[in-house]
C-alpha cells in the first residue's frame, strides 16, 4: 500500500473519530430525561391527547399539548457549580422552546452555568384533575430532581436558580413563592426552593387590572374564583423567605404590562428580599435574548447581577 493511500485512510479515520466525538459531546450537552419516574400526579390518561411540535427550517420552535414533562440538560465545558432551571413562556398555551429555552440555555452555558430546560405540562382539563397546579407540580419536582442529583452534575445544591419568560415567569415566581406547598406525594425532604429567580417580562398577577388574560384563562379558567385569583397572584405570596430576584420588563409591553414586574418588586422590597429591576423604554413583549433598543442589554445587566450575588 502506497503512502498516499495510507494518508487517505488516516485522514478518513481521523474525520470519523472527530465527527463521532462532536456528536457525543453534543448529545452530552443536550440530554433529555423524564421528569417523573413514578406516576404523574393528578394525571388523567387520554390517548387522544397528542403533543404538537412546530418546526421552522427543521428546527423545533414551540411545543403544545404537553402531557409528559421532560428535562433537557445543557452542560457547559467547565461547570462553575451554578445551575439554572428554565421555564419557557407561551401563555400556558404552548412553550416557546427555542427562543426562551434552547437559546437561553446556550447563552447561560457560555457563562459556565449548568442549565435545565423544563418542558412542563400545560394546563388542560383533558389531562389533569386540577389544571391550576399541574405546572407547579412539574416545577417543584424539577427543582428537587436537580438538587437531588447535584453531585453528578457538578452543581452546588445552594446555587440553583430559575429563569422564566412571560407565563414561564409566572411559573418561576409561583415556584419561588409556593415551593413548600404540598401538592403531590413527595419521596424525600429535598427542598424545591430556588436560590434565586430571574424573571423576564413575567406574568405575575391574576388580578383583573393587570393580568394577562390569556395566561389566566388557560391556568384558572374563564371565570376563576376570587380565592384562585388571590392564590395565583404571586405578589400576594411574597415573604421574607422568597428568593432574591432579578426582574426585566419593557415599558411598552402591551401583552404583559410592566405593572406585573413592578408589583412583585414592591412586594420583595416590602419584605426586605434582595431584588433588582430593569425597566427598559422599548422592547415590547417576547424579546428573548434582546432586540434592537434598550432591552437588548438585559443580558449584560443580568451577568453583573449574577456576579454581585457570587453565582458567577
Amino acid at each position: 500500500m502506497n503512502s498516499k493511500l495510507i494518508n487517505n485512510y488516516l485522514l478518513h479515520f481521523i474525520t470519523v473519530v472527530f465527527t463521532l466525538s462532536v456528536n457525543m459531546n453534543s448529545m452530552a450537552q443536550d440530554k433529555v430525561i423524564p421528569l417523573w419516574t413514578t406516576a404523574i400526579p393528578g394525571e388523567i390518561k387520554n390517548t387522544e391527547y397528542k403533543e404538537n411540535k412546530v418546526y421552522k427550517d427543521s428546527i423545533l420552535q414551540s411545543v403544545s399539548n404537553v402531557s409528559v414533562p421532560t428535562l433537557t440538560v445543557y452542560q457547559p465545558k467547565n461547570a462553575n457549580g451554578t445551575a439554572i432551571l428554565i421555564f419557557p413562556g407561551g401563555g400556558y398555551d404552548h412553550l416557546s422552546i427555542l427562543k426562551e429555552g434552547k437559546k437561553i440555555a446556550k447563552w447561560l452555558n457560555t457563562l459556565e452555568i449548568t442549565v435545565f430546560v423544563l418542558k412542563y405540562r400545560l394546563p388542560n382539563d383533558k389531562i389533569m384533575k386540577d389544571k391550576s397546579i399541574g405546572p407547579l407540580q412539574d416545577a417543584q419536582e424539577a427543582m428537587r430532581l436537580i438538587r437531588r442529583n447535584a453531585t453528578s452534575w457538578n452543581i452546588n445544591p445552594n446555587k440553583i436558580g430559575v429563569i422564566g419568560f412571560s407565563a414561564g415567569g409566572h411559573l418561576a415566581a409561583l415556584l419561588s413563592t409556593h415551593y413548600a406547598e404540598k401538592i403531590y406525594p413527595e419521596n424525600d425532604t429535598v427542598s424545591a426552593r430556588p436560590d434565586f429567580s430571574l424573571l423576564i417580562y413575567p406574568v405575575i398577577s391574576m388580578k383583573n387590572e393587570i393580568a394577562h388574560k390569556g395566561s389566566r384563562n388557560y391556568l384558572l379558567g374563564e371565570n376563576p374564583t376570587e380565592d384562585a385569583i388571590q392564590k395565583f397572584s404571586n405578589e400576594l405570596s411574597v415573604n421574607k423567605e422568597t428568593p432574591s430576584t432579578f426582574l426585566v420588563h419593557a415599558a411598552d409591553d402591551k401583552s404583559v404590562t410592566v405593572e406585573n414586574s413592578i408589583v412583585y418588586f414592591l412586594a420583595l422590597k416590602k419584605n426586605n428580599v434582595p431584588a433588582e429591576m430593569h425597566v427598559y423604554e422599548k422592547g415590547g413583549h417576547g424579546f428573548g435574548l434582546g432586540v434592537e433598543g434598550t432591552s437588548a442589554h438585559w443580558t449584560e445587566d443580568c451577568i453583573r447581577w449574577l456576579k454581585s450575588c457570587h453565582y458567577l
